[in-house]
């Protein structure tokens, strides 16, 4: 194992990322009604970008909606877009709501210049969501993105300024904010049922990851590779550095710090009410191989919150549980002691957290018809990627970090302020 520090210049992404603000926001042509808010009535225009794994996912939970047409599926790989437009279409046909209704597309681009598309849903691999999310939103659509929201807590910010900038509609991926047991856990936690918080325990489950050489391979003729690594570094094209593998790379992921952590952590950030806030201070420790696979393969970080609660996150079994003076709750199971207090319903003046319906994917094409909110906010989605983040960035420098929640900086460490910034490769800008 080792451990290296990683710098990330900042100027050329402040410099991109104030261009990209900074342009005028719009609306599609089919988004609204006359009154400003979408007509319960209308037909909801999507298009997917990324659909492979968690994308074939997406799509299947919009393909049977029938106040929704998945009109463009967008994949750098030549089979796999094709192979999502035919089974979109088979469906299509199924259900007896026309022919050649989803087509193929290749580069996402496409999707932005068309003002008929009103939502668009990205699993892209990590690398790819701020860029992606941001052309989105500029061109007047509403966003569903897959978490982690980001790949940097710099982007992540840009992210949230954008949503804010072009009033737009954004629901990150961070399923458990529609789940009844997590939100009812953190009920619990923020009712006093188990006493003062004093602690969470935060697991995230890694899967075992083995050195992995990186070895060039012949691009694959269905692939864009250059256009699948995007905005990362150029790097030679490897079956071990693309598609699900992309999660153990540095390059485009936080490792399962982000994949997972960006679940549980979640939910500690939601027990603890810091959805809009985050730890004051940060120590980790990490193991990585050297190699292709080089995101952290064992995990331990201590985050601590001004309010003096202790967040432990590690490669423990995932899930969160929540350590208070009278008491305990695991989320995931919504179990814990005193069983009674835990389950009891809630009184009119208890703390009540947002409980959508339909689902998560449901909750999202419910905000876009009203213009209501969603289950996991953007500004929800940033705080949770940066708690992860902050998690990774510790492991690296191997020292503790004083974080400024509401600045989102590191206090007098130039070093790992750097790290909240990643360059992007020309010609790719926020």
């Amino acid at each position: 194992m080792s451990k290296r520090a990683v710098r990330f210049p900042r100027r050329g992404f402040l410099r991109r990322a104030t261009g990209a603000l900074a342009a005028p926001w719009v609306l599609p042509a089919s988004a609204f009604g006359r009154s400003g808010s979408m007509s319960p009535s209308d037909r909801i225009n999507a298009a997917a970008i990324g659909t492979r794994n968690r994308g074939n996912d997406l799509i299947k939970g919009v393909i049977r909606n029938p106040d929704v047409r998945l009109l463009l599926v967008c994949d750098v790989d030549k089979n796999i877009r094709e192979q999502r437009a035919g089974e979109c279409n088979k469906s299509y046909a199924e259900q007896e709501r026309g022919q050649n209704i989803t087509q193929p597309v290749h580069d996402y681009r496409e999707i932005m210049d068309r003002t008929d598309i009103d939502v668009v849903l990205i699993a892209t691999p990590d690398h790819w969501h701020a860029v992606l999310a941001i052309a989105a939103l500029r061109s007047g659509k509403d966003v569903y993105c897959e978490k982690p929201m980001s790949l940097t807590i710099a982007e992540g910010r840009a992210m949230a300024d954008a949503v804010a900038r072009y009033r737009r509609v954004f629901q990150c991926g961070s399923q458990r904010r529609s789940e009844e047991r997590p939100r009812r856990a953190c009920e619990a936690v923020r009712n006093g049922r188990i006493g003062k918080l004093l602690r969470v325990e935060v697991g995230i489950g890694l899967r075992p990851v083995k050195p992995e050489p990186d070895v060039a391979e012949p691009v694959p003729p269905e692939l864009d590779y250059d256009l699948w690594l995007g905005p990362a570094p150029w790097a030679p094209y490897s079956t071990k550095r693309c598609h699900y593998n992309f999660r153990f790379v540095r390059d485009y992921s936080g490792g399962e710090m982000t994949n997972f952590g960006a679940h549980f952590f979640d939910v500690a950030q939601w027990g603890i009410g810091a959805d809009d806030s985050g730890p004051v201070e940060i120590r980790g420790k990490g193991e990585f191989f050297d190699g292709l696979w080089n995101t952290f393969s064992k995990v331990d970080v201590t985050y601590t919150y001004a309010n003096g609660v202790i967040v432990h996150g590690s490669h423990a079994a995932g899930g969160c549980k929540f350590i208070g003076t009278e008491g305990w709750v695991d989320a995931e199971r919504l179990v814990g002691e005193p069983k009674e207090a835990i389950l009891a319903p809630l009184g009119p003046n208890d703390v009540h957290l947002f409980a959508p319906k339909g689902g998560h994917m449901g909750n999202f094409l419910e905000a876009v018809r009203t213009r209501g909110r969603t289950a996991a906010t953007v500004e929800i989605g940033h705080r949770s990627a940066t708690v992860c983040h902050l998690g990774n960035i510790a492991m690296t420098l191997e020292r503790p970090l004083k974080w400024d929640p509401q600045a989102e900086q590191f206090i007098a460490d130039d070093e790992a302020n750097r790290m909240r910034f990643r360059p992007y490769r020309e010609p790719y800008a926020l």
